[in-house]
């Protein structure tokens, strides 16, 4: 990415374990200083899953169960807001909605690090109270437009307290600056790839469309060594270790989300006359489904053995057999909200999008493709829906290791499956 964000630069690298453990930022607080991050997360997040679809009435503050709400400035990045506390700048809208507004205002007497603050807005982070390793996490958001917006979708490593940033990781599922409404960016920073180094990629809209025209799908699939960067379904870029050459990879452990609102920076530019205020960042729903090797459950089919991963191996094109079960990581699957099933961090895939009869089916990056979908019925059958057609094992053999495919469903018994 050419202009990758510079927001916590330096100033996490600074943090001190005393101020990792307060619960919430005050404004007496360093601006953008992480909070606390318990270390009972490291345990709990792999089977953890998230969502907030922000219902709630009109004018009311976030859920404080999922959400806090950070306040101060950003002397770092020379951002010109202040971010406020409870719901003076995000607040749900009564339709289900937040919607984090940022307003050419001062009504408290905010001071920044430039004088008296020139503008508020919000910035909401899940730290201490959700956290994940590896999934599927995604926001649909319709994003503000204008000189010096800087809407921003993204986590850092719950160990930030320990070890300081970058070494924390930090993985931005989506950010926009204002003077590229077509585009937005995602980005890893890390040691040693971290600021005007971190490695990440764009994705523009076709025919010079505005993201803030309308609402889209910002998405990461997470795996162990793997990120799938994708809009609204359309994967742009994926990162792995090799892409670092030779540095360490950051991202095998929990993450923290968060969602906020700047103005101005290095990175956008400050706002100017062709600026309109107010402008809001609104936020339809946030998911997380992890893919945690240790989360989910067994699928099992003919002569009651288990859907497996050959091998258990999460490389991508392991082969999907049938199986004696005996509660390996490798036959833990989870049936996602997004419609793929999951196991070692990765998605059942029909291998090379196929859609004929005999098909077979593997294991592979999740990365939001008709080929990954599937629908379990309530008759148990597994269909992709893309080629109208069942999970099945091959020739009717019950014996270890009969690859799986897909076939014209039958209600046949190699076709039938209990999921859980």
């Amino acid at each position: 990415m050419d202009s990758p964000r510079l927001l916590r630069r330096c100033l996490f690298a600074a943090l001190s374990a005393a101020l990792i453990a307060s619960a919430a930022i005050g404004p007496a607080d360093a601006a953008d200083a992480a909070p606390k991050a318990a270390s009972s997360e490291k345990v709990a997040a792999a089977a953890a899953t998230f969502s907030d679809t922000f219902d709630g009435a009109a004018g009311s503050a976030v859920d404080s169960s999922k959400w806090q709400v950070e306040t101060g400035d950003n002397v770092n990045n020379h951002e010109r807001q202040y971010y406020t506390s409870g719901n003076n700048n995000a607040a749900l809208d009564g339709q289900g909605h937040l919607v984090i507004t940022a307003r050419k205002d001062n009504p408290g007497n905010y001071q920044c690090w430039y004088g008296r603050c020139e503008y508020t807005s919000a910035r909401l982070n899940t730290s201490g109270k959700f956290s994940a390793a590896y999934g599927r996490v995604e926001a649909r958001m319709k994003i503000p437009r204008g000189q010096g917006m800087w809407p921003a979708f993204w986590m850092l490593g719950t160990d930030i307290g320990q070890v300081g940033w970058p070494n924390s990781g930090e993985i931005d599922v989506m950010e926009n600056v204002g003077f590229e409404p077509s585009t937005i960016h995602g980005t890893i920073h890390g040691p040693g790839y971290s600021g005007t180094g971190g490695i990440g990629a764009a994705y523009s809209l076709p025919g010079g469309q505005a993201f803030a025209d309308a609402f889209h799908t910002f998405a990461v699939d997470w795996a162990p060594d793997s990120i799938t960067w994708s809009v609204d379904g359309t994967v742009y870029q994926r990162r792995t270790p090799a892409d670092l050459g030779g540095k360490t990879w950051a991202f095998n452990k929990p993450f923290f989300l968060i969602l906020n609102l700047a103005v101005g920076g290095y990175w956008p530019g400050d706002p100017n006359s062709s600026t309109a205020f107010p402008q809001q960042l609104v936020v339809d729903d946030v998911k997380v489904t992890t893919g945690d090797s240790s989360s989910g459950a067994p699928i099992t089919g003919l002569a009651g053995k288990c859907v497996d991963v050959a091998g258990s191996s999460s490389a991508n094109g392991a082969p999907v057999q049938l199986y004696d079960c005996n509660g390996t990581t490798a036959q833990k699957w989870t049936v996602a909200s997004d419609g793929t099933l999951r196991a070692l961090g990765k998605c059942l895939d029909v291998t090379e999008n196929g859609t004929a009869d005999g098909s077979t089916v593997q294991l592979w990056d999740c990365g939001g493709s008709a080929n990954q979908k599937w629908v379990v019925t309530a008759a148990g059958d597994i269909v992709n829906p893309q080629a109208n057609k069942c999970l099945d094992v091959t020739g009717n053999n019950s014996a270890n290791g009969t690859r799986l495919q897909i076939w014209s469903c039958s209600g046949a018994a190699n076709q039938k499956w209990k999921v859980g």
